[in-house]
């Protein structure tokens, strides 16, 4: 290839970046359905093994079809590497357990997905790792946490689900002079909208079952960091463990960023419109998204943030009133899933965090009448109708 990947614009990037085409010249990413691989020789088998000749050896290490993948989202995130996962839970678990040890501490962001919560507070005390949760955007709490034995720092930003925003450069800054690397989950986000590597992260996460799917099909994850990390803290635990991708998941992702662009940049005009509707509308109590300017974060959106994503959270009071504006839905979907072509509401407190206790949730400010919406692409009018109609019948 002529030009330099890295001087493209986006938009060049997502439909050419990591493009890596066989013999037969196809305009389609080819898609490899193989286990192994052969060899010419036992010389080359044991060549590729010792890394000394460039190649594949087993799908559970790498394939072509991931591997187009992999380069496609690095390039779009300006980052050294990404390794795709099996889930986007997979990647997150791989980020915290190739960095932490026993005897090791971990300050996290209180507002995580359900799953992310449970891992820390359940999973990292079996092996000895002490985890303290601090309110996000409190920078002087963070401050706090850190000490000498903290290793890793953890935070979503939009956080799941009230779309909470932490400060991650200062964030980064505070935990590199403790000694911890930083890790962000960017899913709400999405790698259009917001850049955690530039802004000091050491690993960025993705969920690509969201916004990178885009269309409801596969599961897939991702991390995403610089080589030399990489080396010290996860070839091995991607090689051994086995979180690979399949390579039919792979091929699915990889024509989805083709349009992840056009996707979210229509979803998230939508879901700003949709935003200012709820925010005016007499049953909602508060409203959340990054770009209004009554989020209690909007200053921090304003300098971190291109662009506010598709969710929207907004309070209606209570689970009965929130059960009643779902059910009044007649074209959003209810459903537990987000970032798909599809609108999508669900109510956190009885799906994606039924799992933390009702003081947990109260601490992130999860009550029972919050319900997220997840915006899609269908037409603003019909979804701004659908979405009045519910309302009103609260």
């Amino acid at each position: 290839m002529a030009e330099d990947p890295n001087s493209w614009d986006i938009a060049t990037r997502l439909v050419r970046g990591g493009l890596a085409r066989t013999e037969h010249g196809e305009t389609s990413e080819a898609l490899f359905l193989t286990q192994s691989f052969a060899y010419d020789s036992p010389e080359e088998a044991e060549a590729r093994f010792t890394g000394e000749s460039p190649g594949f050896v087993y799908a559970r290490y790498g394939s072509p079809t991931v591997k187009m993948f992999e380069d496609r989202l690095a390039l779009l995130e300006e980052a050294e590497l990404c390794r795709a996962t099996a889930s986007g839970m997979a990647a997150v678990y791989l980020a915290m357990m190739g960095l932490l040890k026993a005897g090791d501490h971990v300050v996290a962001g209180r507002a995580l997905f359900g799953s992310c919560r449970w891992l820390l507070a359940n999973w990292a005390p079996r092996f000895g790792i002490a985890v303290t949760l601090v309110d996000g955007p409190d920078l002087e709490a963070w401050r706090a946490a850190l000490r000498p034995g903290t290793r890793m720092v953890l935070l979503e930003s939009p956080a799941n689900p009230l779309l909470e925003i932490c400060d991650i450069a200062e964030i980064a800054r505070m935990a590199h002079e403790a000694g911890a690397r930083v890790v962000v989950d960017n899913v709400f986000a999405t790698p259009l909208y917001q850049s955690p590597l530039k802004l000091g992260a050491d690993v960025v996460v993705y969920s690509a079952t969201k916004h990178i799917d885009g269309q409801g099909r596969v599961l897939g994850g991702a991390l995403l960091c610089s080589e030399a990390l990489f080396e010290e803290a996860y070839r091995d635990l991607f090689r051994h463990t086995g979180p690979a991708m399949s390579p039919f998941n792979a091929w699915i992702l990889l024509k989805s960023l083709e349009t992840i662009d056009l996707r979210v940049t229509r979803q998230s005009a939508t879901a700003a419109a949709l935003a200012d509707l709820a925010a005016a509308h007499p049953k909602v109590r508060a409203c959340r998204y990054p770009t209004r300017p009554d989020h209690p974060q909007a200053a921090i959106a304003a300098r971190q943030m291109s662009g506010g994503g598709s969710l929207v959270a907004f309070d209606l009071g209570d689970k009965a009133s929130a059960f009643r504006f779902l059910g009044a839905l007649e074209l959003i979907d209810i459903s537990n899933n987000l970032g798909d072509a599809k609108s999508m509401a669900t109510h956190p407190s009885t799906t994606t965090h039924r799992a933390m206790s009702e003081d947990q949730r109260l601490e992130i400010g999860l009550t029972e009448g919050w319900v997220r919406l997840s915006v899609g692409l269908e037409s603003q009018a019909d979804l701004a109708r659908d979405l009045s109609r519910a309302l009103d019948a609260v």
